[in-house]
């Protein structure tokens, strides 16, 4: 009875936690239906799909549609490229043309130059037909010959016109004595042989017989082989650094080996305008970076580069100076005396603008006085009416005219030749 009772007294907490058991299965039966009945209302989640690969798979193939227009779109971007290079293509040989403008556009007028150079007879035979042509000179003494047999009056015109050619009074008077004694032998009034004997009495004052040839040898010493070394001096204005590039120009066709020596550090722009020579010829230029450097160092190194290169010949630019400068006169027998210690000058020639006369003459006195100037270098010859001032300097100096400028060409440099000077005088 007691156990029934116990039985009894435990049935409705059995019967409690059934009922429990049972609210709480109804509990999520319902549940689990009101979330059957509200899955409808979110079935608009088939919005999801949106997100649903499935649907976006189409558009992977519109993507890899996309990607296949690409490889066109990409070898349209190589075709339109192509022209592009090739329109390049044709830019590029125009940009060649200016950023080879000084090498390798220059260089193919260089080799046109030196597989071509202009021989020195045809340089001569400009300077006759330019000197004929301003006719300066030779139009005043063939119009004073032509008048027939001279007057007293016609002698002293002749001799005025040889005055003012800057022939000099000992030069000039010497040709008029020796013209009228041999009009006189000759016993003639013709125009055209008078011209002749004036030729004649004008080469004699020039002196055909003159060494006029440039010492460019190297020399064998005790130390070695050593380049020949030309020395350039003159004042300013006269075209002397123009004049060591035409010179370089010319050894180069004689396939000579040189180098440039910058010793001009005065004039800013003397350095840069030998090294775009130097450029142009394809030889070296030795210069200082240093603004206001010491000339006769740049002079030094330029002669050593040029022992240890083994050149045929180094060309020294020298700094333009007034005569009458005796600080920057010393300068420059400074720069001599420190360029021999490598070894001898072959020549120091002195740069004369023709067109200056006799103030030429007495630049080229005091220049012979500080370096041995062992040649003249005559500039702006063509254009001239003083060109008789090559009878005073080789009088005054006892050196003789070796080149002569002709204009502004790289070809525009000839040895002198006393014959085709007069021919090109008197006509």
């Amino acid at each position: 009875m007691n156990a029934f009772l116990d039985f009894l007294s435990t049935t409705p907490g059995i019967i409690s936690i059934v009922v429990a058991v049972l609210l709480v299965v109804g509990i999520a039966f319902g549940v689990s239906k009101s979330r059957k009945r509200e899955l409808p209302p979110s079935e608009p989640k088939p919005e999801i799909e949106p997100k649903a690969p499935a649907e976006e798979e189409p558009a992977e193939p519109e993507v890899s549609y996309d990607t296949l227009p690409g490889p066109p779109a990409e070898e349209t971007e190589v075709e339109e490229e192509t022209p592009t290079v090739e329109e390049e293509g044709p830019a590029e040989p125009a940009e060649e043309v200016v950023e080879d403008g000084t090498s390798l556009e220059k260089e193919p007028d260089i080799e046109e130059q030196f597989d071509e150079p202009e021989s020195a007879p045809s340089r001569m035979q400009r300077l006759r037909s330019r000197l004929a042509g301003s006719g300066r000179i030779g139009q005043s003494l063939l119009s004073i010959l032509s008048r027939g047999e001279l007057s007293e009056e016609d002698w002293e015109d002749l001799e005025d016109t040889l005055l003012m050619a800057d022939l000099g009074l000992d030069a000039t008077e010497d040709v008029m004595e020796n013209l009228r004694t041999q009009v006189k032998v000759h016993d003639t009034t013709d125009p055209e042989h008078v011209r002749d004997l004036l030729r004649q009495e004008l080469l004699k004052v020039v002196d055909p017989d003159m060494d006029r040839s440039l010492n460019l040898d190297p020399i064998e010493t005790e130390t070695g082989r050593h380049p020949a070394v030309v020395l350039m001096v003159g004042v300013n204005g006269t075209g002397k650094t123009t004049t060591v590039g035409k010179l370089a120009r010319l050894l180069v066709a004689e396939d000579k080996t040189v180098i440039l020596g910058a010793a001009d550090t005065f004039r800013a722009a003397a350095a840069e305008q030998l090294t775009t020579w130097g450029n142009r010829v394809g030889v070296e230029t030795v210069a200082s970076d240093v603004e206001g450097a010491d000339p006769a160092s740049v002079a030094f190194d330029a002669i050593k580069q040029g022992r240890e290169q083994a050149v045929d010949v180094v060309l020294v630019d020298t700094a333009g100076r007034l005569q009458n400068k005796s600080t920057l006169m010393d300068e420059l027998g400074k720069v001599k005396r420190v360029m021999e210690k490598q070894g001898p000058i072959s020549e120091t020639l002195l740069v004369l603008d023709a067109t200056t006369g006799q103030n030429g003459m007495r630049q080229a006195q005091v220049f012979a006085e500080v370096v041995d100037v062992t040649g003249v270098v005559l500039t702006k010859l063509d254009g001239s009416a003083k060109g008789g001032i090559v009878v005073s300097v080789q009088r005054e100096l006892g050196v003789p005219v070796k080149l002569v400028g002709l204009g502004e060409g790289a070809d525009d440099l000839a040895p002198f030749s006393p014959e085709d000077f007069v021919n090109a005088i008197v006509g």
